[in-house]
């Protein structure tokens, strides 16, 4: 084509050539934008820090752009919010607890959240008395209603399942750290707790409560019984063969965490005459065997001090007069009730001691 023919074909066709121009670097734009938003990181967090979202049913995007934002790891919100909606996805958000990593993109966390991809719970509790502070606590870490665990925790036809009652079903919660999705339903949870129970009682296990003529359930309710008694480890295995050793003669356990139990009282220094005279199955002044169920969730210590129980002849014991939380062992009345004024000498005259200092 000669140049004046180019010249020619340029100005004939320049008016087409603008708007095809600007019209590639329109769709050119509009590409890379929607590239950008999907596959640039938007998202940082500071090193050493883990930081989630959380999903409830029917959350949407807005409430979890809100979410974003108030944690400060979010770039673009209006960006992450877009590409959401843009891609449909607000209505399907799967409920979970979702981590925000460093360099995270809009789709990376989109996938997270519709198809579910969320980090599991570290799930902890121990040292729970009552039904009441186990399901808070539970509730503490897991989307799971308290109110709702309660209920179920006093439903006898649901606990059947588990071989549990409203008594014993605190058995059933060994403390330790578990596993488990944020969302978990109530039943779910304790479909995996019974699982991990089971789990726990291994057959070595089962064999010496079997040898000790107990089921796990007893095992735990006395275990729950020897950890109110006494937080030193090596006085455990002994107060559960003393305790064993009152069952076997047919004794009442007068064991003073029962009391505390039954008046529901746990601040009590003391128990006293009249405190053995309330009316409860708990009350093991005035019921022989083990109450009908645990005292507090047992510990794993507790259990195995059950399990390997020491064997000895003691019948009695009380507080050791250096009032450190040990005790002293008898087999007869006698010895207990010198070990008992030993005790008492040692704790008036702490007592003075501290009302002096103040």
């Amino acid at each position: 084509m000669t140049l004046r023919k180019m010249r020619y074909y340029v100005q004939r066709n320049k008016r087409l050539i603008l708007p095809i121009l600007l019209g590639f670097f329109i769709v050119l734009f509009v590409t890379y934008r929607r590239v950008a938003i999907a596959y640039l990181p938007n998202f940082s967090v500071p090193d050493g820090e883990k930081v989630y979202v959380y999903v409830y049913p029917n959350t949407t995007v807005d409430s979890v752009s809100v979410q974003l934002e108030r944690l400060q790891v979010i770039q673009s919100t209006s960006g992450f919010t877009r590409y959401m909606k843009a891609k449909s996805y607000d209505t399907r958000l799967k409920s979970g607890k979702y981590l925000i990593t460093d360099g995270m993109t809009n789709r990376t966390l989109a996938q997270h959240l519709i198809f579910g991809m969320q980090e599991a719970v570290q799930l902890k509790f121990n040292n729970i008395r009552l039904k009441e502070q186990l399901a808070a606590r539970l509730h503490q870490q897991l989307m799971v209603d308290s109110a709702e665990l309660i209920g179920l925790m006093n439903n006898p036809e649901f606990l059947k399942t588990y071989g549990m009652t409203p008594e014993t079903v605190m058995a059933m919660f060994i403390p330790n750290t578990y596993q488990v999705y944020w969302d978990v339903t109530a039943e779910k949870l304790f479909d995996r707790m019974y699982q991990e129970y089971k789990r726990f009682w291994t057959e070595a296990r089962l064999d010496k409560a079997a040898a000790a003529h107990l089921t796990p359930i007893e095992v735990s309710t006395l275990a729950s019984i020897v950890d109110e008694e006494t937080n030193v480890t090596k006085d455990k295995p002994v107060i559960a063969g003393l305790y064993l050793n009152r069952l076997r003669r047919g004794m009442p356990l007068q064991a003073c965490p029962t009391v505390k139990y039954a008046l529901g009282d746990f601040s009590l220094t003391h128990v006293l005459t009249e405190h053995t005279k309330v009316n409860s199955p708990y009350n093991t002044y005035k019921n022989r065997g083990l109450p009908p169920g645990p005292i507090r969730m047992a510990s794993i210590v507790g259990i195995d001090a059950v399990l390997n129980y020491t064997k000895s002849n003691y019948i009695y014991m009380c507080a050791k007069e250096t009032l450190n939380g040990e005790h002293n062992f008898a087999t007869t009345l006698a010895e207990h009730h010198t070990n008992t004024q030993r005790y008492y000498r040692a704790y008036h005259q702490w007592e003075r001691e501290r009302k002096n200092k103040k």
